[in-house]
């Protein structure tokens, strides 16, 4: 059957790797795959997929990225706040930008940002540069947003107490 919802996530694959592990017999080959899915309205998965080939490995990347969906706190089309991700040795960092900037972003970080729907950002990696770990921490990053709202509403105030 057909799942509907499957239909509506735009899906990318982030990194295909070839590895192999050593073992008395010789060498044995197998495939990691990092892959994100994401609707462009705020929601994003990313998913770790091995296997011994590489449509197997993809298969189960997007079965994994669907199964750690997270809605995101958007503002128009950037972000609400300034905001910083950390994710092994890679942090990083991610400003709102005024509309018309566009995704001024590197790596894996501008896929997944396109993927979730931002339009209009500005990001800096510092340390590591390795996919996974920009990736991780780009996500990590956007799971940390809140708007307004949702803070006065943690707070027990009104939108108008916390932007004054």
């Amino acid at each position: 059957m057909l799942n509907r919802e499957d239909n509506q996530y735009q899906e990318k694959l982030l990194k295909i790797s070839r590895v192999s592990k050593t073992t008395k017999g010789g060498r044995t080959i197998s495939f990691s795959v990092l892959a994100a899915v994401g609707d462009g309205e705020g929601k994003i998965g990313l998913g770790l997929g091995k296997a011994n080939g590489v449509p197997d490995a993809i298969r189960k990347a997007i079965a994994a990225a669907k199964k750690n969906i997270v809605k995101i706190s958007l503002k128009n089309n950037t972000i609400p706040h300034e905001i910083a991700g950390k994710w092994g040795a890679t942090t990083l960092w991610m400003a709102p930008a005024y509309e018309g900037t566009g995704v001024i972003a590197g790596s894996a970080s501008r896929e997944i940002l396109e993927l979730v729907g931002v339009h209009d950002i500005l990001t800096k990696i510092k340390g590591s540069r390795n996919k996974h770990n920009v990736a991780r921490a780009t996500v990590e990053a956007l799971k940390l947003l809140r708007t307004a709202e949702q803070i006065a509403a943690l707070r027990g105030l009104e939108v108008k107490d916390i932007l004054s």
